[in-house]
């Protein structure tokens, strides 16, 4: 399994994630010509996709989707408080139940239901076989379901979205720092940290510091604070600072032998069959 970020930052969120046989999309939030111009430089045309995931119906991740969907006949997932959103009908259209994983070819979708201002918020982690890939943003806090969820990752995208002073001191006006700060924002850099701390096994090979705020936050401020996690962590993950403007490289997950015992048994866990 790859994946790439096509940008990350509130001008707009799109990440790749390709198996042998499938392509997914998670969000788009930018306009179609833009986020037609993204997948070219990843070599992606919008026909290969399988499908595109919304995580949440704020512009920076849902602005392209729908037209993406509808031009090219991709279906799109989302949760229905999400799809409240949509401007018109999206011909194929497939609501997701955050209660229920579903597989999309040989990826296995696993919704989790996060705290964040929007109808009905959905991050996700993608199960190709033994590797899982986490992608965590827009949350003001950390709960127990989350810890859970993303605890046995070999990748996590992880929001690290500003400084608590910078903020404090920064240019937004109050009601937005309230927001932005508040338990149904995003996450600072010290919450990433503590979020860290605690799903940061020696299963952990790619750590993606993610939707960083250009006002109040600074990639050495972000770094600083994870770096005192893993100094005393298990793992040694590779380290990408995505950017607004290129996101990232395609980067490889690989199944790591010295560690599948450390995956929970999820065999009871249902899944149900997407077409």
């Amino acid at each position: 399994m790859r994946f790439t970020s096509l940008g990350s930052g509130s001008k707009g969120n799109a990440t790749l994630v390709q198996s042998q046989e499938t392509l997914i999309m998670i969000d788009c939030g930018f306009g179609l010509k833009e986020a037609e111009a993204r997948l070219k430089a990843r070599g992606i045309r919008p026909e290969q996709l399988s499908a595109i995931l919304v995580t949440h119906e704020h512009g920076d991740h849902l602005k392209g989707a729908p037209m993406l969907a509808r031009r090219y006949e991709v279906p799109l997932y989302a949760t229905p408080g999400t799809a409240r959103s949509f401007d018109r009908p999206v011909p194929q259209f497939r609501p997701i139940n955050v209660h229920q994983r579903f597989s999309l070819g040989d990826l296995t979708i696993q919704p989790v239901t996060v705290p964040h201002d929007a109808r009905e918020p959905s991050q996700f982690v993608i199960h190709c076989g033994p590797c899982r890939l986490g992608v965590l943003t827009d949350l003001g806090s950390i709960t127990p379901l989350v810890i859970d969820a993303y605890r046995h990752c070999d990748a996590v995208l992880l929001e690290c979205n500003h400084d608590v002073q910078m903020l404090a001191e920064g240019p937004y006006p109050p009601s937005l720092k309230r927001r932005v700060g508040g338990q149904w924002g995003h996450l600072s850099n010290e919450q990433a940290a503590q979020l860290l701390s605690q799903i940061a096994t020696e299963r952990l090979q790619h750590l993606l510091v993610s939707h960083i705020s250009d006002k109040n936050n600074h990639p050495e401020i972000a770094l600083s604070a994870l770096a005192s996690v893993l100094e005393h962590s298990d793992c040694d993950p590779e380290i990408t600072v995505l950017s607004q403007e290129d996101g990232s490289p395609w980067l490889q997950l690989q199944p790591n032998a010295l560690v599948q015992s450390d995956i929970p048994d999820e065999s009871h866990y249902p899944v149900i069959e997407v077409r």
